[in-house]
C-alpha cells in the first residue's frame, strides 16, 4: 500500500473479478512499467519501452492522464504530451500502420510519478467504479457510491440487524447497504474498458458475473431511509 494505491499480483481473470466485485475502490489499473524518471528524456524512453502494441488495438483512441508528487518534472500537461508521443511512435512502428486512426474504443493510459520514479498503468475500468449503473439522476450534494459503501464497511452494520438512515438524501447509503446485504456485486450492471481489450482471455467478465450472481443472498431484511 502506497499513497492512494494498493498494488498486488493477480491473474488475468482477476481484472474482471476486481472490477465487478470491488465496492470501495475507484479504479483497477494494470501496471505496465516502473522506471526512474528524473528528466523528460528518461520519462519518454521509459514510456516508449512499454510494448504498447501488445495491449492496444490499432484503432484505439488513447488518452493520457497522470499525477506527480516530489518530482523534478513539472507541468502535467507537458508530461501528458511527452507520454502520448512514445505511445504513438511505438504503435506506428507496427507493420502496415502508417498512422493512428483512433476510431476505435477509448483507452486510458495513466502515469504516476513520485520521488522521481514513474509507473505506467492501463486503466481497465473506464468510468470510475463509483458509477454502479443504478442512478440515472443526481440529487443535491450527492455522496459517491463507493464512499457510501466504504462508510458502511467501516461501520458496525451487521446483516441480521435492521439498517436505518434518518437523513438519507437521495438514498445512496441505504442503497449501498441493501447491495451489501444482498451480496449484489456493484459492477454487475455496467461495462468496463477492459471488455474491449483483445489481449485478455475471452469470457473472463462473463465468468465473473456468473460467480457474482451465484453468491447473491435473497433473504428478506429491513432497511429504512427518510
Amino acid at each position: 500500500a502506497v499513497r492512494g494505491l494498493i498494488a498486488f499480483d493477480a491473474a488475468w481473470e482477476d481484472i474482471a473479478r476486481l472490477n465487478v466485485f470491488l465496492r470501495a475502490a475507484d479504479r483497477v489499473y494494470l501496471s505496465l512499467a516502473s522506471f526512474p524518471a528524473e528528466t523528460f528524456d528518461a520519462f519518454f524512453d521509459g514510456v516508449y519501452a512499454v510494448a504498447w502494441e501488445d495491449y492496444l488495438a490499432d484503432t484505439a483512441r488513447v488518452t493520457v492522464d497522470g499525477k506527480r508528487r516530489n518530482s523534478r518534472l513539472f507541468a502535467l500537461s507537458a508530461l501528458q504530451s511527452v507520454a502520448k508521443k512514445p505511445i504513438a511512435y511505438r504503435m506506428k512502428a507496427k507493420p502496415r500502420l502508417a498512422f493512428l486512426p483512433e476510431t476505435g474504443s477509448p483507452v486510458r493510459a495513466v502515469f504516476r510519478i513520485e520521488s522521481d520514479r514513474a509507473e505506467i498503468f492501463l486503466d481497465t475500468t473506464g468510468t470510475g467504479l463509483h458509477k454502479r449503473g443504478y442512478r440515472d439522476r443526481v440529487g443535491a450534494a450527492p455522496i459517491r457510491e463507493n464512499l457510501a459503501a466504504a462508510m458502511i464497511l467501516l461501520s458496525d452494520y451487521y446483516y441480521a440487524r435492521p439498517f436505518a438512515d434518518p437523513f438519507c438524501g437521495s438514498g445512496t447509503i441505504v442503497i449501498e447497504a441493501a447491495l451489501q446485504k444482498r451480496r449484489i456485486a456493484p459492477g454487475l450492471s455496467r461495462r468496463f474498458a477492459a471488455m474491449d481489450f483483445d489481449f485478455l482471455p475471452a469470457g473472463i467478465f462473463a465468468r465473473a458475473e456468473e460467480e457474482a450472481k451465484s453468491l447473491e443472498n435473497h433473504e428478506k431484511f429491513e432497511i429504512l431511509g427518510s
